[in-house]
């Protein structure tokens, strides 16, 4: 009877194990949030540096702590990315869940020591749809799913940019840029970095959309830091409109 009651009980915690597995793997934050950064070959060594100088400072910023503390839940979940050419998209950090001063700096951390992935064209539509990829495979779940999207250039590789955003829009994911424009464009890459209309309104009517999606300019690279802090600010707190002063 003993060995009958055991086994009984083997069986029951076997079958109970994939639920506690499910359990563990859906725990829910307030946000799923993919920081999507830019590194193709028009943003070289010193505009990479800011670039991850900008993320790292912002994620331990006390008011974005502050931020995502004042959550239902107080928590989010972040991956990093970065992407360039077509298939040349790479996980820099994996999800990690920040909730705290201490979470936020183990993340800014890793941004800070991670080796660059790419420096190829610029495919924003590739950048997107890997960034979709990893929200499907988020180990967390959220009401709120959001791409932020950097990048100084318009989309020249891939497949269409606006069918990459129309597909992530369907799925409930809203897309956030961050415009990085160029102060200097060169004579070969002018169109790229300054397209007709300027970069703002590209990303605003190719890139950007889903419910109060916005685009920030960061004005060079020297205020990116600035101004991803704002994006992040805004992101975590879901002001679908932040005022226009911070925008830039």
């Amino acid at each position: 009877m003993r060995a009958g009651a055991r086994l009984v009980t083997l069986v029951a915690i076997i079958l109970l194990l994939p639920g506690a597995l499910t359990a563990r793997a859906a725990e829910e934050v307030d946000l799923l949030l993919v920081l999507s950064s830019d590194v193709s070959r028009s943003i070289d060594a010193p505009k990479f540096k800011l670039q991850r100088d900008g993320y790292a400072a912002a994620t331990v910023n006390p008011r974005v702590v502050q931020a995502i503390r004042s959550g239902a839940l107080g928590k989010i979940g972040v991956s990093f990315v970065e992407w360039s050419g077509v298939g040349a998209q790479k996980i820099v950090i994996d999800w990690a869940i920040i909730h705290d001063e201490a979470s936020a700096k183990n993340f800014s951390t890793q941004v800070i020591e991670a080796p660059r992935a790419f420096a190829e064209r610029t495919s924003i539509s590739g950048g997107i749809d890997f960034a979709v990829a990893q929200l499907a495979r988020s180990p967390y779940d959220a009401a709120r799913r959001t791409i932020d999207i950097s990048g100084d250039g318009n989309n020249n590789a891939g497949r269409n940019v606006t069918a990459a955003r129309d597909e992530a829009l369907a799925k409930g994911v809203t897309i956030n840029g961050l415009v990085i424009l160029t102060e200097n464009p060169v004579p070969f890459s002018a169109d790229h970095t300054d397209p007709p209309g300027g970069l703002e309104n590209y990303y605003r009517n190719n890139v950007v959309g889903g419910p109060g999606a916005f685009v920030m300019v960061a004005e060079n690279f020297n205020s990116f830091g600035r101004a991803i802090l704002n994006e992040l600010i805004a992101e975590i707190a879901a002001n679908p409109y932040p005022k226009q002063a911070e925008l830039r």
